[in-house]
């Protein structure tokens, strides 16, 4: 392994690069940061700015002058446009190797069936083209399925749960007929997480299995850890390592799984980069997600991924109006809370589901899932309007 890497560019400029902020102070590392708006969370703790989309492959090559080695904050990249600065000496980590069977959420699923790694059945359709054998397709899937954009969906968007041919024709016409994944719809029994890192000398961190809530396929609330036995852990353990271990990875990947009634772990979704499942890592782990993802990727070895509490509760500020409030009475009960902590990413406008903040709480043993429901009730009523 060679020297440490001092200057690390990001690419993104949203709350996961805001994020690293502390990790990188801790670390004595410098952010330079990628993002097209000076409004953009990120700005604010960056030693240096590139303006320029995420996409832009020309801000990049500006971007690669300022720093020793660049990492992502998302994948809504131009992979071959980075590949060709790949082959002129940038360094990027993740490995732009790694990030090829991942940006496609076909490819994705191909890649994890090549490593014998569980997931839901599943159809791709790349065009209109396809359409006369969209009904053989929907009929290796069967009914209810999940209909996925194959690129750049987050937070819910690009996925719709259909129920018959009819709405799965519709759905695929109005998004123009751009390539798709039909899947299988997996009637879980929990949604669960984990948050696993690999660094240069190929050493892992796996974190804590966690479980995640969703309301309109955006991830509500986490819960850490998840309420689950060892053969669960241990399935989990075995999809998180076995993927990076293949890759020969190096940096930060956050797991999205379903737990079915028979207790065996599907893969849902894979994010090569820190994830909203991984909030709660700040103040309830002793190396956050962010300080662990500049570890890998700066040379360093990786901190502990242990808990550092008994339990904690993560649970999104997610926006239900259009407003550019910054709901500062609001902000100020949830902080005023026991072992609470706010988080509030400085975005200038508010919008349904628009992820704005979370907040943390630590606890000190284990509660009961009534006594955790509770909880959860009591945060979201001084946040939402109505809480569900």
């Amino acid at each position: 392994m060679g020297q440490t890497a001092k200057k690390i560019g990001i690419i993104g400029g949203g709350q996961l690069a805001w994020m690293m902020a502390a990790g990188a102070k801790t670390l004595d590392l410098s952010l330079i940061i990628q993002t097209p708006e000076q409004s953009d969370p990120a700005v604010a703790i960056a030693d240096h700015v590139v303006f320029g989309a995420v996409a832009d492959a020309d801000t990049t090559a500006i971007l690669a002058k300022h720093c020793d080695v660049i990492s992502f904050e998302n994948e809504f990249i131009d992979l071959p446009a980075l590949q060709l600065l790949e082959k002129q000496g940038t360094q990027f980590y993740p490995q732009l190797s790694c990030l090829e069977p991942l940006l496609d959420k076909y490819d994705q699923r191909l890649y994890c069936q090549s490593l014998g790694l569980p997931s839901p059945k599943f159809v791709a359709l790349n065009s209109k083209a396809d359409l006369p054998q969209l009904e053989t397709s929907v009929a290796t899937v069967g009914f209810p399925l999940a209909l996925k954009t194959r690129r750049h969906g987050y937070d819910g968007q690009g996925t719709f749960i259909l129920q018959d041919l009819d709405s799965v024709k519709a759905t695929w016409a109005k998004l123009g007929y751009q390539p798709i994944l039909l899947e299988a719809f997996v009637a879980f029994e929990r949604e669960l997480a984990v948050m696993v890192a690999r660094s240069q000398t190929g050493e892992i961190a796996l974190y804590p299995v966690v479980e995640s809530q969703q309301i309109d396929q955006v991830c509500r609330r986490v819960i850490a850890p998840a309420d689950v036995g060892d053969p669960v852990c241990q399935q989990v353990a075995h999809i998180a390592t076995t993927l990076l271990t293949q890759l020969g990875v190096i940096g930060m990947f956050g797991i999205e799984l379903f737990l079915t009634a028979d207790d065996r772990v599907l893969i849902n979704e894979i994010a090569p980069r820190t994830h909203n499942s991984g909030h709660y890592t700040l103040d309830a782990c002793v190396t956050s997600q962010f300080e662990q993802q500049l570890r890998a990727v700066s040379g360093l070895s990786l901190g502990s991924s242990d808990l550092k509490c008994s339990q904690a509760l993560m649970i999104n500020l997610l926006g239900f109006e259009s407003s550019t409030s910054n709901y500062r009475e609001q902000r100020a009960a949830l902080a005023a809370l026991p072992n609470a902590q706010v988080y509030w990413y400085g975005k200038g406008e508010s919008r349904p589901g628009r992820k704005l903040g979370h907040v943390t709480v630590t606890c000190d043993r284990v509660h009961t899932r009534d006594q955790l429901n509770q909880l959860i009730h009591q945060i979201e009523a001084l946040w939402y309007p109505e809480s569900p």
